[in-house]
């Protein structure tokens, strides 16, 4: 679930281009995402026949920090708790972190996973735009050391987030990018196609009752997306591949994310918001 979890940190018509990102990292076209942190309750929304799995519960903590001057940094904790329909349990515990710089100039990124405790996983390593075309330059630390070149028209994820919803402002329905996120080993891109629905308004989002800060988000809009994750390499045609992954929620146009599911395709899993804390904002020279 790492790239999920990854995807999160995130998240046209079909004949339309994927928006030119020499133009896009020239700015974020006014869009300015709050500091917060958001804590979610997960649990199993369902899980098909032969899954492996019984049952799973568990917490998401996300938290985002920076200004559309300075960059952003997201730090996530998500826990769960499994167990299988032969009886067996296990403990997932997957912590990353991660800073953008503004209009998506350099990343670094740092995440590990732990099994029942044990240390299962870990990726470090920074990535830049370089040279005039704003190629992708990304050099691993770990679990290797490791120098890779991604093409220009590839995403950081706050860069995918303010993209996307840039295109959702404009009317646009499908969003189509290519992101690059650092999850699993550090080394693969995922293709995304994200459906972007009606907007609404955040007195209408049937939010639980006596989250404190909510009345923040009652006069501002959201809109539902549903992003499809697919590998991108040789073999990928959209047309014909069936995604990793999948994930839905209304975002807000401050960054906020409600009514999370993370769906698997075997199982899917819900994450309903239960805390909401804005954090100080950082003012940019100018404003």
């Amino acid at each position: 679930m790492t790239n999920a979890l990854r995807a999160f940190l995130s998240l046209a018509a079909y004949a339309a281009t994927v928006p030119d990102l020499a133009t896009a990292a020239s700015g974020t076209g006014g869009i300015v995402f709050a500091p917060h942190r958001a804590v979610y309750d997960v649990s199993l929304a369902r899980a098909a026949p032969g899954a492996g799995v019984a049952d799973m519960s568990g917490r998401l903590v996300y938290e985002l920090k920076g200004s559309a001057c300075e960059g952003y940094t997201q730090d996530m904790r998500f826990v769960t708790s499994s167990s299988s329909a032969e009886g067996s349990e296990q403990v997932n515990d997957m912590r990353s972190t991660s800073f953008e710089e503004p209009a998506g100039r350099t990343m670094r990124f740092n995440s590990a996973q732990y099994h029942d405790s044990q240390a299962a996983e870990v990726t470090q390593g920074q990535a830049g735009r370089r040279g005039a075309d704003g190629a992708i330059q990304i050099e691993l630390t770990k679990p290797a050391r490791k120098a890779i070149s991604l093409p220009a028209n590839t995403y950081f994820p706050i860069q995918h987030s303010i993209a996307m919803l840039d295109a959702a402002r404009s009317g646009t329905r499908l969003f189509v990018g290519d992101i690059y996120d650092g999850s699993e080993k550090g080394d693969k891109v995922s293709a995304t196609n994200t459906v972007i629905g009606k907007s609404g308004k955040g007195a209408g989002d049937r939010l639980p009752a006596g989250i404190a800060n909510l009345d923040q988000l009652k006069g501002m809009v959201y809109w539902p997306v549903a992003t499809s994750y697919f590998e991108k390499d040789k073999t990928f045609d959209s047309k014909d591949q069936v995604p990793n992954y999948e994930m839905s929620a209304h975002f807000y146009e401050n960054g906020v994310s409600t009514h999370l599911v993370m769906d698997y395709g075997e199982f899917a899993l819900k994450g309903e918001l239960t805390e909401l804390t804005f954090l100080p904002e950082t003012t940019c020279p100018g404003k």
